[in-house]
């Protein structure tokens, strides 16, 4: 369970298949991927990188992340993933945080990852994919000095801290999720057996590699499987058909933004000639009909997993899901070993029934080693082996499970607790709305108000009334929102997390927002 021994096992079946194809359509075999990692490791060696160092990468998705994630796995060392949209402020606390020896960057963003480095007590040297500067080396002259180099010694073993991705910081500073070769390639065999992904296959890559989607899910599935990934920078709406179409795509990841997104635009984009038929993360209840029906996909998967416990639960593959759902538990690869375990409790700790709302704990083989350098945010989380996930759900009879909210993230209305989360797809299925977020704002009698804040479709013409006349024929008078405010976008914490926070704590949109209360007497106070 080393990456080094999966490439080896892969390039002993067709070392000639095709591995990573680039956005420039130029392929790379698993053979030639090898060799390239290989002479990598030897250059990073050479230049200090030892067992246990960290190297960062900052970038959009490149070649250059897998090819490091390799070598610095057969050294010993860590792979750092970092989020390419971070600010200087943010880039700093992660690079003195974890103690970056090295940071290899594109050269869009070279000159902000050199400056976040200033100042730090131990400042580590620069590679940069496309050109050399005086200050950092090409990321292909590494490749080609370490071709010159003795071949390094291989210490990477399947429980070292192989991989640490920092989260979004939501409730504070970023924290260092760590992760073990063995997890990594634990999860891409996970996603093969949830998918029933094949050697044939071509996983199209849009989400960010700083992300466990896109890192845990279909590039280590894609190596488990023996099989193919398009790695392209970014997504791309409008481009979105024509390269799956030309690059052959099969299976593809997404999240709800850049789905909706997707279905917004003109059906003039779409090439009915492509080859896609399945969709992650496609199957919520205000896409599903539009990706079946116009888009022909045949297999959609959800699921749930965080960054720090990777793949729980997914759809049943070949089967319909329930509506709504998290899907059900999964299965090991290995048929004689345990997967996931789950209990859903109260606020003592104490096991709910079927059909009750409670706090999602979970026990898996692939949970976090804990976070970098934070022992007390880990013994936080972690009890007894039990990673706590602060997400209320619940499990129907069938085992199917279906998220209600963030335990922090639940309104409390006339004494009753709302989730944010049923209201906003509610919100989502109105044919003019693109994106939305719901939130809680301070209400007259100290309890809580509803917010809706969407983005409405180009040209849309929707009244903040009509949606919440909308969700009044779809909900309970108490969950419908009083206040609705149209915008241009939503921050993010990360590619899949809107910032609610912000959202609860900016007065401008408040203040911009229409205040429905007073049109229903079931709103006002009694």
């Amino acid at each position: 369970m080393t990456l080094v021994g999966a490439l080896r096992s892969r390039m002993s079946v067709d070392p000639a298949r095709t591995f990573l194809i680039d956005a420039a359509g130029h392929a790379t075999s698993y053979a030639e991927f090898a060799a390239q990692a290989e002479a990598l490791s030897r250059a990073l060696s050479g230049r200090g990188v030892k067992r246990g160092g960290r190297v960062a990468i900052f970038a959009r998705n490149e070649m250059a992340h897998i090819v490091l994630l390799f070598a610095l796995a057969r050294l010993g060392a860590i792979f750092l993933p970092v989020n390419s949209e971070f600010g200087i402020e943010e880039l700093a606390y992660v690079f003195q945080h974890a103690d970056v020896s090295a940071v290899l960057a594109t050269d869009d963003l070279l000159a902000t990852a050199q400056k976040a480095a200033e100042g730090l007590p131990s400042a580590p040297w620069f590679a940069v994919v496309g050109q050399a500067s005086p200050a950092a080396v090409a990321f292909s002259e590494l490749v080609n000095e370490g071709t010159n180099l003795p071949s390094a010694v291989e210490v990477g073993t399947a429980g070292d801290v192989s991989i640490i991705i920092y989260t979004s910081g939501s409730t504070g500073r970023p924290k260092g999720v760590m992760h073990s070769q063995r997890n990594f390639l634990l999860a891409g065999e996970a996603y093969v057996e949830r998918l029933h992904l094949q050697s044939t296959d071509r996983v199209m890559i849009i989400l960010p590699l700083f992300h466990m989607n896109a890192l845990f899910y279909s590039m280590s599935g894609t190596l488990a499987a023996g099989a193919s990934a398009i790695l392209l920078p970014k997504f791309s709406a409008s481009g979105f058909w024509d390269t799956a179409a030309d690059f052959g795509a099969t299976v593809v990841n997404m999240i709800d933004t850049t789905i909706n997104i997707l279905i917004a635009r003109t059906r003039s984009e779409y090439r009915p000639d492509h080859r896609l038929h399945t969709f992650g993360g496609g199957a919520r209840p205000n896409n599903e009909k539009a990706l079946r029906e116009e888009f022909g996909m045949t297999n959609l998967f959800t699921g749930y997993g965080m960054t720090e416990i990777p793949g729980i639960t997914g759809a049943p593959y070949g089967r319909p899901n329930k509506v709504g759902s998290m899907g059900i538990l999964g299965r090991h690869p290995d048929p004689a070993e345990p997967w996931a375990q789950c209990r859903i409790v109260d606020a003592t700790g104490t096991d709910v029934g079927v059909g009750e709302i409670g706090e999602l704990l979970v026990k898996t083989p692939i949970a976090m080693l804990g976070y970098f350098r934070d022992e007390e945010k880990t013994r936080e989380v972690m009890r007894d082996g039990w990673f706590v996930t602060g997400d209320l759900v619940r499990q129907d009879e069938d085992g199917y499970f279906f998220f209600i909210a963030r335990k922090r993230e639940i309104v409390r209305k006339r004494g009753e607790n709302l989730s944010p989360i049923e209201v906003e797809q509610v919100v989502l299925r109105h044919p003019e709305i693109v994106e939305a977020a719901v939130v809680g704002v301070p209400g007259e009698l100290g309890d809580e108000e509803l917010m809706a804040v969407a983005i409405r479709k180009d040209g849309s013409t929707v009244t903040e009334r009509a949606i919440a006349d909308w969700c009044a024929g779809k909900l309970a008078p108490v969950k419908v929102p009083r206040y609705v405010v149209f915008v241009d976008s939503l921050p993010r914490t990360g590619p899949t997390k809107i910032a609610k926070e912000i959202l609860r704590k900016d007065l401008t949109l408040r203040a911009a927002a229409v205040d429905l209360g007073a049109t229903s007497a079931s709103r006002k106070p009694t």
